[in-house]
Protein backbone atom coordinates (compact mmCIF):
# COMPACT_ATOMS: atom_id res chain seq x y z
CA UNK A 1 0.00 0.00 0.00
CA UNK A 2 1.29 3.75 -1.06
CA UNK A 3 0.01 6.27 1.32
CA UNK A 4 -0.39 9.42 -0.59
CA UNK A 5 -3.72 10.65 0.93
CA UNK A 6 -1.91 13.86 3.22
CA UNK A 7 -2.18 17.48 2.25
CA UNK A 8 1.92 18.32 2.22
CA UNK A 9 1.40 21.39 3.76
CA UNK A 10 4.97 21.69 4.34
CA UNK A 11 5.81 21.80 0.72
CA UNK A 12 3.44 24.96 0.31
CA UNK A 13 2.82 26.87 -2.12
CA UNK A 14 4.08 24.64 -4.21
CA UNK A 15 1.40 22.33 -3.50
CA UNK A 16 -1.23 24.71 -2.70
CA UNK A 17 -2.92 22.72 -6.14
CA UNK A 18 -1.23 19.99 -6.44
CA UNK A 19 -1.41 16.64 -4.37
CA UNK A 20 1.91 15.94 -2.89
CA UNK A 21 2.60 12.12 -4.87
CA UNK A 22 2.53 14.96 -8.31
CA UNK A 23 5.18 16.36 -6.86
CA UNK A 24 7.98 16.18 -9.56
CA UNK A 25 11.23 14.68 -9.32
CA UNK A 26 13.47 15.01 -11.97
CA UNK A 27 10.78 16.40 -14.30
CA UNK A 28 8.51 13.35 -12.62
CA UNK A 29 5.57 12.41 -10.39
CA UNK A 30 7.31 11.33 -6.99
CA UNK A 31 4.96 8.60 -6.98
CA UNK A 32 6.20 7.31 -10.47
CA UNK A 33 9.45 6.78 -8.44
CA UNK A 34 7.50 4.92 -5.84
CA UNK A 35 5.87 2.31 -8.49
CA UNK A 36 8.92 1.63 -10.21
CA UNK A 37 10.66 0.71 -7.63
CA UNK A 38 7.74 -1.54 -6.02
CA UNK A 39 7.61 -2.59 -9.32
CA UNK A 40 11.95 -3.74 -9.37
CA UNK A 41 11.13 -5.66 -6.68
CA UNK A 42 8.57 -7.62 -7.71
CA UNK A 43 5.89 -6.10 -6.24
CA UNK A 44 2.80 -6.15 -8.69
CA UNK A 45 -0.64 -5.67 -6.83
CA UNK A 46 -0.76 -1.86 -5.25
CA UNK A 47 -3.78 0.05 -3.36
CA UNK A 48 -2.71 3.67 -2.74
CA UNK A 49 -5.02 6.00 -0.95
CA UNK A 50 -6.41 9.32 -2.01
CA UNK A 51 -7.76 12.50 -0.75
CA UNK A 52 -6.65 15.99 -1.88
CA UNK A 53 -7.00 16.37 -5.87
CA UNK A 54 -7.40 12.29 -5.72
CA UNK A 55 -8.94 12.66 -9.78
CA UNK A 56 -5.44 13.82 -10.71
CA UNK A 57 -3.38 11.17 -8.65
CA UNK A 58 -6.07 8.75 -10.31
CA UNK A 59 -5.12 10.40 -13.81
CA UNK A 60 -1.78 10.12 -13.72
CA UNK A 61 -1.06 6.23 -12.56
CA UNK A 62 -4.56 4.94 -13.97
CA UNK A 63 -5.06 1.10 -13.59
CA UNK A 64 -0.94 0.62 -13.22
CA UNK A 65 -0.71 -1.16 -16.42
CA UNK A 66 1.65 1.38 -17.42
CA UNK A 67 4.29 1.02 -14.54
CA UNK A 68 3.80 -2.87 -15.03
CA UNK A 69 1.74 -3.15 -11.43
CA UNK A 70 -2.17 -3.65 -11.22
CA UNK A 71 -3.54 -0.69 -9.04
CA UNK A 72 -6.24 0.05 -7.16
CA UNK A 73 -7.39 3.00 -4.91
CA UNK A 74 -8.60 3.84 -1.42
CA UNK A 75 -10.83 7.52 -1.80
CA UNK A 76 -10.81 8.78 1.90
CA UNK A 77 -13.25 11.60 1.96
CA UNK A 78 -12.03 11.98 5.79
CA UNK A 79 -8.70 10.83 5.94
CA UNK A 80 -8.39 7.96 9.09
CA UNK A 81 -4.57 7.86 9.36
CA UNK A 82 -1.67 6.30 8.11
CA UNK A 83 -3.12 2.86 9.94
CA UNK A 84 -6.82 4.04 9.59
CA UNK A 85 -6.29 4.00 5.72
CA UNK A 86 -4.74 0.31 5.73
CA UNK A 87 -7.74 -0.89 8.04
CA UNK A 88 -10.15 0.28 5.19
CA UNK A 89 -8.26 -1.85 2.45
CA UNK A 90 -7.71 -5.40 4.98
CA UNK A 91 -9.69 -7.39 2.72
CA UNK A 92 -6.65 -6.88 0.05
CA UNK A 93 -4.09 -8.05 2.68
CA UNK A 94 -3.81 -11.96 3.23
CA UNK A 95 -0.42 -12.65 3.36
CA UNK A 96 2.84 -10.08 3.96
CA UNK A 97 2.59 -6.39 2.35
CA UNK A 98 4.71 -3.63 2.53
CA UNK A 99 3.58 -0.37 3.71
CA UNK A 100 5.55 2.83 1.77
CA UNK A 101 4.83 6.31 1.73
CA UNK A 102 4.34 8.28 -1.50
CA UNK A 103 7.27 10.32 -0.52
CA UNK A 104 10.12 7.74 -0.08
CA UNK A 105 12.97 8.18 -2.75
CA UNK A 106 14.85 5.41 -1.91
CA UNK A 107 16.69 2.29 -2.97
CA UNK A 108 16.23 -0.16 0.19
CA UNK A 109 16.12 -3.52 -0.65
CA UNK A 110 13.26 -4.36 -0.29
CA UNK A 111 13.76 -8.10 -0.50
CA UNK A 112 16.34 -8.20 2.58
CA UNK A 113 13.77 -7.14 4.52
CA UNK A 114 11.39 -9.62 3.60
CA UNK A 115 13.88 -11.81 4.18
CA UNK A 116 14.78 -10.49 7.61
CA UNK A 117 11.10 -10.11 8.53
CA UNK A 118 10.07 -13.83 7.71
CA UNK A 119 12.92 -15.30 9.25
CA UNK A 120 12.41 -13.45 12.82
CA UNK A 121 8.81 -14.54 12.22
CA UNK A 122 7.99 -10.89 12.95
CA UNK A 123 4.89 -9.40 12.91
CA UNK A 124 6.07 -5.96 12.15
CA UNK A 125 8.78 -4.83 10.26
CA UNK A 126 10.60 -1.24 10.08
CA UNK A 127 13.28 -0.32 7.39
CA UNK A 128 16.40 1.82 9.11
CA UNK A 129 19.08 4.01 7.90
CA UNK A 130 21.33 5.80 9.72
CA UNK A 131 21.62 9.13 9.83
CA UNK A 132 24.30 11.63 10.89
CA UNK A 133 21.52 14.42 12.35
CA UNK A 134 18.14 12.53 13.44
CA UNK A 135 16.89 15.55 15.07
CA UNK A 136 14.22 15.98 12.16
CA UNK A 137 13.34 11.82 12.44
CA UNK A 138 11.72 9.30 14.42
CA UNK A 139 14.46 7.59 16.19
CA UNK A 140 14.15 3.62 16.53
CA UNK A 141 15.96 1.89 19.18
CA UNK A 142 16.88 -1.85 19.20
CA UNK A 143 18.43 -4.72 20.20
CA UNK A 144 21.38 -7.06 18.80
CA UNK A 145 18.96 -8.88 16.74
CA UNK A 146 16.48 -5.92 15.52
CA UNK A 147 14.32 -6.46 18.25
CA UNK A 148 12.70 -2.94 18.62
CA UNK A 149 12.61 -1.30 22.39
CA UNK A 150 12.03 2.22 22.03
CA UNK A 151 10.98 5.46 19.97
CA UNK A 152 12.06 9.01 20.08
CA UNK A 153 10.73 11.71 18.25
CA UNK A 154 13.21 14.35 17.06
CA UNK A 155 15.41 14.39 19.78
CA UNK A 156 17.27 17.56 20.30
CA UNK A 157 21.31 17.14 18.93
CA UNK A 158 22.95 15.06 21.68
CA UNK A 159 20.10 13.33 23.25
CA UNK A 160 19.27 10.44 20.62
CA UNK A 161 19.37 7.17 21.72
CA UNK A 162 20.42 5.79 18.26
CA UNK A 163 21.32 7.13 14.87
CA UNK A 164 18.62 4.61 13.36
CA UNK A 165 15.85 6.54 12.05
CA UNK A 166 12.19 5.20 10.73
CA UNK A 167 11.68 5.46 6.59
CA UNK A 168 8.33 4.98 6.72
CA UNK A 169 8.87 1.03 5.17
CA UNK A 170 7.13 -1.38 6.89
CA UNK A 171 6.98 -4.91 6.42
CA UNK A 172 3.64 -6.71 8.42
CA UNK A 173 1.56 -9.93 8.85
CA UNK A 174 -2.73 -9.40 8.36
CA UNK A 175 -2.63 -10.07 11.70
CA UNK A 176 -1.08 -7.03 12.46
CA UNK A 177 -4.67 -5.50 11.39
CA UNK A 178 -6.74 -7.04 13.96
CA UNK A 179 -5.26 -4.49 16.16
CA UNK A 180 -6.25 -1.43 14.01
CA UNK A 181 -10.18 0.26 15.19
CA UNK A 182 -12.54 -0.05 12.08
CA UNK A 183 -13.98 3.83 11.26
CA UNK A 184 -11.49 5.38 13.67
CA UNK A 185 -8.36 7.70 13.08
CA UNK A 186 -5.44 5.50 13.98
CA UNK A 187 -1.69 6.51 13.23
CA UNK A 188 0.83 3.50 13.32
CA UNK A 189 3.51 5.87 15.02
CA UNK A 190 1.74 6.76 17.38
CA UNK A 191 -0.67 4.14 17.77
CA UNK A 192 -0.01 0.90 16.95
CA UNK A 193 3.74 0.85 17.34
CA UNK A 194 3.43 1.33 20.98
CA UNK A 195 0.82 -1.14 21.33
CA UNK A 196 3.37 -3.56 20.04
CA UNK A 197 5.81 -2.78 21.88
CA UNK A 198 3.41 -2.43 25.01
CA UNK A 199 2.10 -6.21 23.94
CA UNK A 200 6.04 -7.50 23.67
CA UNK A 201 4.75 -8.46 20.25
CA UNK A 202 7.77 -9.68 17.00
CA UNK A 203 8.35 -6.43 16.26
CA UNK A 204 11.28 -5.43 14.40
CA UNK A 205 13.62 -2.68 12.72
CA UNK A 206 16.10 -3.77 9.95
CA UNK A 207 18.90 -1.36 9.37
CA UNK A 208 20.02 -1.59 6.05
CA UNK A 209 23.02 0.64 4.41
CA UNK A 210 20.72 2.27 1.39
CA UNK A 211 19.43 5.08 0.28
CA UNK A 212 16.38 7.15 1.57
CA UNK A 213 14.77 10.81 1.10
CA UNK A 214 11.58 11.56 2.45
CA UNK A 215 10.72 14.51 -0.10
CA UNK A 216 8.04 16.10 2.37
CA UNK A 217 10.39 19.26 3.41
CA UNK A 218 12.06 21.78 0.60
CA UNK A 219 15.04 20.88 2.31
CA UNK A 220 15.14 17.10 2.02
CA UNK A 221 13.40 18.06 -2.06
CA UNK A 222 16.55 19.77 -2.69
CA UNK A 223 18.56 16.73 -1.37
CA UNK A 224 17.10 14.24 -3.66
CA UNK A 225 17.39 16.12 -6.47
CA UNK A 226 20.79 16.80 -5.96
CA UNK A 227 21.70 13.40 -4.44
CA UNK A 228 19.64 11.89 -7.79
CA UNK A 229 21.41 13.95 -10.13
CA UNK A 230 24.95 12.98 -8.25
CA UNK A 231 24.39 9.43 -8.83
CA UNK A 232 23.87 8.79 -4.91
CA UNK A 233 20.75 7.00 -6.15
CA UNK A 234 19.29 6.14 -9.66
CA UNK A 235 15.76 7.68 -10.75
CA UNK A 236 14.24 7.65 -13.66
CA UNK A 237 13.70 11.13 -15.59
CA UNK A 238 10.38 12.79 -17.24
CA UNK A 239 9.73 11.24 -21.14
CA UNK A 240 11.81 13.49 -23.38
CA UNK A 241 14.24 14.94 -20.41
CA UNK A 242 18.03 14.84 -20.32
CA UNK A 243 20.90 15.06 -17.60
CA UNK A 244 23.64 17.51 -18.39
CA UNK A 245 26.84 17.91 -16.29
CA UNK A 246 25.06 17.07 -13.63
CA UNK A 247 21.12 19.37 -14.18
CA UNK A 248 18.54 17.83 -15.87
CA UNK A 249 16.72 19.61 -18.75
CA UNK A 250 13.36 18.26 -19.62
CA UNK A 251 11.79 18.00 -22.87
CA UNK A 252 11.36 21.05 -24.93
CA UNK A 253 12.81 23.42 -22.57
CA UNK A 254 14.95 26.10 -23.94
CA UNK A 255 18.31 27.02 -22.56
CA UNK A 256 20.14 30.12 -24.31
CA UNK A 257 23.56 29.77 -24.89
CA UNK A 258 24.56 32.67 -22.84
CA UNK A 259 22.41 31.47 -19.69
CA UNK A 260 24.09 29.25 -17.32
CA UNK A 261 22.28 26.16 -15.43
CA UNK A 262 24.40 24.90 -12.99
CA UNK A 263 24.65 23.18 -9.31
CA UNK A 264 22.59 20.29 -9.37
CA UNK A 265 19.84 22.61 -10.92
CA UNK A 266 16.71 20.84 -12.77
CA UNK A 267 14.28 22.87 -15.55
CA UNK A 268 11.52 21.59 -16.67
CA UNK A 269 9.85 20.58 -19.57
CA UNK A 270 8.52 23.20 -21.70
CA UNK A 271 10.05 25.84 -19.77
CA UNK A 272 12.81 28.88 -21.08
CA UNK A 273 15.50 30.00 -19.67
CA UNK A 274 16.88 33.14 -21.47
CA UNK A 275 20.01 35.21 -22.42
CA UNK A 276 22.19 35.85 -19.80
CA UNK A 277 20.14 33.87 -17.17
CA UNK A 278 21.68 31.67 -13.96
CA UNK A 279 20.29 28.96 -12.93
CA UNK A 280 21.90 27.87 -9.39
CA UNK A 281 21.25 25.19 -7.44
CA UNK A 282 17.21 26.05 -8.11
CA UNK A 283 14.31 23.43 -9.24
CA UNK A 284 12.16 24.45 -12.10
CA UNK A 285 9.12 22.83 -12.91
CA UNK A 286 7.09 22.86 -15.84
CA UNK A 287 6.14 26.03 -18.42
CA UNK A 288 8.71 28.45 -16.34
CA UNK A 289 9.97 31.78 -18.02
CA UNK A 290 12.74 33.03 -16.71
CA UNK A 291 13.52 36.55 -18.45
CA UNK A 292 16.75 37.81 -19.48
CA UNK A 293 19.50 38.28 -16.79
CA UNK A 294 17.31 36.84 -14.03
CA UNK A 295 18.97 34.47 -11.65
CA UNK A 296 17.61 32.01 -9.48
CA UNK A 297 19.89 30.60 -6.32
CA UNK A 298 18.28 27.95 -3.98
CA UNK A 299 14.94 28.79 -4.93
CA UNK A 300 11.94 25.99 -5.96
CA UNK A 301 9.25 27.55 -9.07
CA UNK A 302 6.14 25.52 -9.76
CA UNK A 303 4.51 25.50 -12.80
CA UNK A 304 3.76 28.31 -15.37
CA UNK A 305 6.18 30.91 -12.97
CA UNK A 306 7.35 34.11 -14.78
CA UNK A 307 10.66 35.45 -13.58
CA UNK A 308 11.26 39.25 -15.11
CA UNK A 309 14.31 40.01 -16.48
CA UNK A 310 16.71 41.31 -14.23
CA UNK A 311 14.77 39.79 -11.65
CA UNK A 312 17.22 38.10 -8.20
CA UNK A 313 15.37 35.39 -6.63
CA UNK A 314 17.24 33.60 -3.61
CA UNK A 315 15.27 30.39 -1.52
CA UNK A 316 11.75 30.26 -1.43
CA UNK A 317 8.83 28.33 -2.71
CA UNK A 318 6.73 29.98 -5.61
CA UNK A 319 3.61 28.74 -5.86
CA UNK A 320 1.90 28.12 -9.81
CA UNK A 321 1.38 30.99 -12.39
CA UNK A 322 3.04 33.38 -10.11
CA UNK A 323 5.09 36.58 -11.31
CA UNK A 324 8.80 37.62 -9.78
CA UNK A 325 9.67 40.91 -10.33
Amino acid sequence: MILAGGLSTRLQPLTNDLPKPLVPVLDRPVIGHVIDYLAAHAVSDLVVNVHYFAEDVERYVGDGRDFGVRMSYLREPTLMGSAGAVKQVEDLFDSTFVVIGCDDVTDVDLGAALAFHRERRAEATIVLVEADDVSQYGVVVTEADGSITDFQEKPAPGTERSKLVNTGIYVFEPELLARIPAATFYDFGKQVFPELLGAEARFFGMQQRAYWCDIGTPSEYRRAHADALAGKVRLSIGDGAEIRDCTLVGAGATIDPTARVEGFASVGAGSSVGPGAVVDCSIVWRGVQIGSNAHLLNTILADDVVVEPRAFVEGGLHARASRIR
